[in-house]
């Protein structure tokens, strides 16, 4: 999976850059061409020439540097490896270089290298036990996780503080695994397509403080998007209300309601190649919504509210797709591929995605999903238990096929 493939190692200050010596070594024996990036602390720990002896090329650790035969000028030194690289592995990565990379500062070749990136970007954390079990360092790599980078959780054990616990750095061979899986599905098949994708909830307001909504988090989606993105497709991405990090790479358009949905769906559906739609739209919506907050009455009144139907944006597309392909998806509670099939016929769709709240692992919220795709002919396929990113995978193998 690595011959030929150009690796980028960013190592940053920390007590474990001496192991990533060992990943630098591997990536070439696996046939990589592989560069390395340090930071000015990385380099109190290992030199540079140590690096620039096992890549075979002269290590970046600054951007103002004129020694350094790079291949490139001062001026494009940061976007000439960013778009070099088809990986960019930072190993170790600090919770000081994570923190920067979360607020997007760029005060050393390594970050600024970060930003111009479009390759997958992978993260090692690697730090004493309380600094990653911090909740701000917790906060940073999750909004990081949640923007498409790849986190190689760390190893448990003795650290060189003396304590134990999380922090230190992967094996080597977890590594390259984790960048091996990654790189299989990013293969840039889908270059050239334009993908729109809905996700989260829809919020119907019942008045300007509540609204009727439901518990659907948008990972799905947001997976979906980001998968799609690093397989080279443009991806839109029409969101309902979450607080979810925008993937890498991929265009997003914050909506509330289900008529906002619509609307953004079909502002964009014509230059699609295929709609997929993840999203938890709202049926019902209040039919006149107040524009005051409705006060209670007394301690014992009730409401009553009347709901009407919300536009079926699925069976709208379906409708007038001709050539573009569709997607959507199924939760249900019983009677699952029952209602799952007739929902695809109904919404004249090319295949449906079936969601169980039975199945352990998945539903609303979780990291992982359980599926079952559904085509227009053929069998159903039940997938395993896996990460909603390789879900994700799948379900884009199967529009592939289709496009």
């Amino acid at each position: 999976m690595l011959r030929g493939k150009h690796i980028l190692v960013g190592v940053t200050g920390g007590i474990a850059a001496y192991k990533v010596c060992y990943l630098v070594r591997d990536l070439r024996k696996a046939g990589a061409d592989v560069k390395v990036v340090m930071t000015e602390a990385a380099a109190k720990f290992v030199s540079p020439l140590t690096f620039s002896a096992l890549s075979g090329h002269d290590v970046a650790t600054d951007l103002w540097s004129v020694n350094q035969s790079s291949g490139s000028d001062i001026a494009t030194r940061h976007i000439d490896l960013a778009t070099w690289a088809d990986a960019f592995i930072i190993a170790p990565a600090s919770a000081n270089t994570i923190a920067k990379l979360t607020y997007g500062l760029s005060d050393n070749l390594l970050t600024i290298i970060a930003l111009a990136s479009r390759c997958p970007l992978f993260l090692a954390p690697t730090m004493d036990a309380d600094m990653y079990i911090n909740p701000v360092t917790q906060q940073n790599i999750g909004r990081l996780q949640e923007r498409g980078y790849v986190v190689i959780p760390p190893d448990e054990g003795e650290l060189a503080s003396g304590l134990k616990g999380p922090g230190r750095l992967p094996e080597i061979q977890v590594i390259i695994e984790a960048v091996e899986h990654v790189l299989d599905k990013s293969s840039q098949d889908l270059k050239g397509k334009n993908i729109l994708v809905t996700a989260g909830p829809t919020f119907e307001p019942i008045d300007p403080v509540r609204f009727i909504g439901n518990r659907s988090s948008g990972k799905m989606g947001f997976a979906i998007a980001s998968a799609a993105a690093r397989r080279g497709a443009e991806v839109t991405l029409v969101a309902g209300p979450m607080s979810l990090e925008t993937p890498r790479h991929v265009n997003r358009i914050d909506v509330e309601s289900a008529a906002q949905m619509y609307d953004a769906v079909f502002a964009h559906v014509q230059k699609t190649h295929a709609v997929i739609m993840a999203a938890a739209v709202a049926d019902y919506t209040p039919l006149s919504p107040s524009k005051k907050k409705i006060k209670k009455q007394g301690p014992v009144d009730s409401l009553t509210l009347e709901l009407a139907g919300t536009a079926d944006i699925l069976r709208s597309l379906g409708e007038k797709k001709h050539r573009t392909i569709l997607v959507g998806f199924a939760l249900e509670t019983d009677n699952e591929l029952e209602n799952a099939r007739e929902k695809l016929k109904k919404k004249n769709l090319d295949f449906i995605v079936l969601n169980s709240l039975k199945e352990k692992g998945a539903g609303f919220g979780t990291d992982t999903n359980v599926v079952t795709i559904v085509p227009r002919r053929g069998k159903p396929e039940k997938l395993p238990l896996m990460s909603k990113f390789d879900v994700a995978n799948e379900i884009l193998n199967r529009l592939k096929k289709l496009l």
